[in-house]
C-alpha cells in the first residue's frame, strides 16, 4: 500500500456498492477463516439480503473511490432483544492491517449508540481469527460464551466460536 494512504471515508452503503461488497465477501468466505457461509449458501441474493435486507444498516469504507471494506449493523434479536446491536464486517484482503477494520468498528459502535442500542454482541467470532479477536478485545468486548468446535476452519479443522459482548453505556469515542 502506498504511503499516501489515509483513513477511509465511511458512508452509508448504496446499491452501486453491491458488486464490490459481493467481490470482497466472496473472497473472505473462500478464505475459510471467519465466516461460516460456503458455496451452496453463497448466492448473490443471499449476500444482497445480508447487506441490504430489512433492518440492516450497512456502511462502506471508501478511499479514492474504491470500497475497501464494509459493515452491517442490525438488532441482534427482535422484540425484547432489540436493544442489543449485532454487526458484521469485511475488509478486502489487499487492505488489511491498515486500520480500516478499526475505523469501521469505531464507526459501528458510535452508530449503534446513536441508534439507541444499549450494547453490542457478536454471536460467531471464530476463536482463531486473531486479528478480529484482538480488535474486539481492544475495544472493550469480552468473551461471554464459548461454542466448542462450532466452526470448520479451512486449515485448522474444528475450532471454537466465541460470543463477544460489550455495553455501549460507557462508550467513549473520539468525535467524528
Amino acid at each position: 500500500m502506498s504511503s499516501d494512504f489515509s483513513m477511509p471515508l465511511i458512508r452509508p452503503t448504496g446499491t452501486e456498492d453491491f458488486p464490490r461488497i459481493w467481490e470482497i465477501f466472496r473472497r473472505v468466505v473462500e478464505e475459510g477463516e471467519s465466516y461460516p457461509q460456503d458455496e451452496p449458501w453463497l448466492t448473490r441474493q443471499r449476500v444482497w439480503d445480508m447487506w441490504f435486507g430489512e433492518g440492516v444498516r450497512s456502511f462502506v469504507a471508501v478511499e479514492k473511490g474504491d470500497v475497501l471494506g464494509a459493515y452491517g449493523l442490525r438488532a441482534n434479536q427482535p422484540g425484547r432483544g432489540s436493544h442489543v446491536a449485532n454487526a458484521f464486517f469485511i475488509v478486502d484482503p489487499a487492505y488489511r492491517r491498515q486500520g480500516i477494520g478499526r475505523a469501521m468498528a469505531l464507526h459501528a459502535l458510535g452508530e449503534a449508540r446513536r441508534m439507541g442500542y444499549e450494547a453490542m454482541q457478536f454471536n460467531f467470532v471464530v476463536s482463531t481469527n486473531t486479528p478480529a479477536v484482538r480488535l474486539w478485545k481492544s475495544l472493550g468486548f469480552r468473551v461471554v460464551g464459548v461454542i466448542p468446535n462450532a466452526f470448520r476452519h479451512k486449515e485448522k479443522g474444528l475450532v471454537d466460536v466465541w460470543i463477544m459482548y460489550r455495553s455501549l453505556q460507557d462508550l467513549d469515542l473520539p468525535p467524528t
